[in-house]
């Protein structure tokens, strides 16, 4: 006795009057719903992922892809997914994994925020004529300055500044590491950040040499596997960021499944060639916040003071004293990372079902760090689930410095969020390390696709912050003043510290 077949996810059909049997579907399906028998092109639509690389590159407009042809009997319950999950668990006795970030119909809090405007009596601001600042610094901020004239009469600083990182926008790209994703995605987003004045993350897999000319714009990241660490890696880097936790599998750590580790990945991350790259769930020298100040204190003495050190940390229901712990620690900014947050392979009941949303966590660690008086000791970075400038800028008037964005900037280099990222054959290049499928993205193409991703964000958050009446990024931050919940309950408008719309 066997479970069957499922109901197919996806129906591919080809209008036959429009093919002209060319083969560009078979060559660009690395997931084989496309072979040839005599002169004919066949479809095994059971194994479509939808990642529509196939649509984009037929000739004739020719392929169609339509999204539960058949489904199983309605049942408010025993929904497809739920019945799905059971009967793949039921014939592998597996841990089903997913990629990207929470898939469950939750409602999404920066929907529910509205950004105030200003009219008359305090006017707004036009962009294209009055000058904005946002350029952004990550790192600890003195809570006052102590200056001295010299005998010549000119003024010097006398308080030592902790370093910090300068950002022409607020706008980062997030960590995803050699191996989870491909040299070239990772080239392509080094060239843009380079272009637009911001930084971007190494994630866990080490730094390929091909990335060295663009270290000076990299955040190196030292997770609890080690992969890829030592004293080159970490000279290297304009920043260091510590990983304890991320957004879509908190508590638990990272997998890079073995058949993603070639030659390139094996030597960059320092593991063997094959194996799977497994992150213990903690750092095995870190169990108390007294561990973590001793871990970033090593890693600042080893790199001379030079560099700011960030802490990493899923959003889950203790965040904010978690962050009032680390903002003691010696750390320069920590990152919160919301449930929402991307990945390339977690456990698909940790991806939907475990950790909170960005939204709420950003504005608790803000309000309780002022109310400890700490609030400039640390700055903090948010990320997880941020899809436009609309998010960024209410992200920053929560409380938040900046952001980081993973998943929109791999679909400004023309991820279609298929999910499958951990099977090593995302057909767009992205999320593989298959040469032939790598070849496919050209990291030059790329580069300018994310770079006019994070122009447009940032001319639209100027224009948003001229509708409110800021010039100033500094003036957006913390400010819930330009916030306005709507169909949010009383306990959420609490969190969040916002008024309700109409108020």
């Amino acid at each position: 006795m066997t479970l069957g077949s499922v109901p197919p996810k996806f129906k591919v059909s080809i209008d036959r009057d429009q093919c002209m049997d060319c083969g560009r579907c078979i060559e660009n399906c690395s997931y084989g719903v496309y072979r040839r028998e005599g002169d004919k092109i066949l479809i095994e639509s059971r194994k479509c992922t939808a990642c529509l690389r196939c649509v984009s590159m037929c000739p004739r407009d020719a392929i169609n892809i339509t999204e539960k042809p058949i489904d199983y009997r309605s049942h408010p319950v025993w929904t497809r997914e739920a019945r799905e999950d059971i009967i793949n668990q039921a014939r592998s006795g597996k841990i089903i994994l997913s990629g990207m970030g929470n898939a469950r119909d939750l409602p999404i809090i920066y929907d529910r925020l509205l950004l105030d405007a200003c009219q008359v009596t305090n006017p707004s601001i036009d962009p294209l004529r009055e000058p904005m600042e946002l350029r952004t610094y990550i790192g600890k901020k003195p809570a006052k300055l102590k200056l001295r004239k010299t005998e010549s009469g000119e003024v010097e600083l006398e308080t030592k500044l902790a370093p910090n990182l300068k950002l022409d926008t607020p706008i980062m790209i997030g960590h995803m590491s050699f191996g989870a994703i491909s040299l070239n995605s990772q080239l392509s987003m080094a060239k843009a950040v380079a272009e637009t004045g911001t930084f971007m993350g190494t994630g866990e897999g080490g730094l390929h040499k091909e990335l060295y000319p663009y270290q000076d714009r990299m955040i190196v990241q030292v997770a609890s596997g080690r992969f890829g660490v030592n004293i080159d890696y970490l000279e290297r880097g304009a920043a260091i960021e510590i990983k304890i936790g991320q957004g879509a599998k908190p508590g638990i750590g990272g997998h890079l499944p073995g058949e993603k580790v070639n030659e390139e990945v094996s030597r960059t991350r320092m593991i063997p060639l094959g194996s799977d790259a497994i992150s213990p769930a903690p750092h095995h020298d870190i169990y108390s916040i007294e561990d973590l100040v001793q871990l970033i204190r090593s890693l600042k003495e080893a790199t001379e003071w030079k560099k700011p050190v960030f802490v990493k940390i899923a959003a889950v229901h203790n965040v904010a004293p978690i962050a009032a712990g680390i903002a003691r620690s010696s750390a320069d900014a920590v990152v919160i990372d919301g449930f929402r947050g991307g990945t390339g392979a977690a456990p698909k009941v940790f991806r939907d079902h475990v950790g909170i949303p960005i939204e709420a966590a950003i504005a608790s660690v803000d309000q309780k760090l002022r109310e400890q008086g700490v609030r400039n000791e640390i700055s903090i970075i948010a990320s997880g689930g941020i899809r436009n400038s609309a998010d960024l800028a209410k992200s920053i008037a929560l409380g938040a410095d900046a952001i980081y964005i993973g998943t929109a900037a791999l679909v400004a280099l023309g991820c279609r969020v298929c999910g499958n990222c951990y099977r090593n054959l995302c057909p767009w290049g992205i999320a593989t390390q298959r040469p032939d499928l790598v070849s496919r993205l050209d990291p030059e193409a790329g580069a300018a696709q994310v770079s006019n991703l994070i122009h447009g964000w940032t001319l639209e958050l100027s224009e948003l912050m001229g509708a409110a009446g800021i010039n100033s990024i500094e003036s957006l931050r913390g400010n819930r003043d330009r916030l306005r919940g709507y169909m949010l309950d009383e306990g959420m408008l609490k969190i969040l510290d916002v008024l309700p719309a109409g108020a």
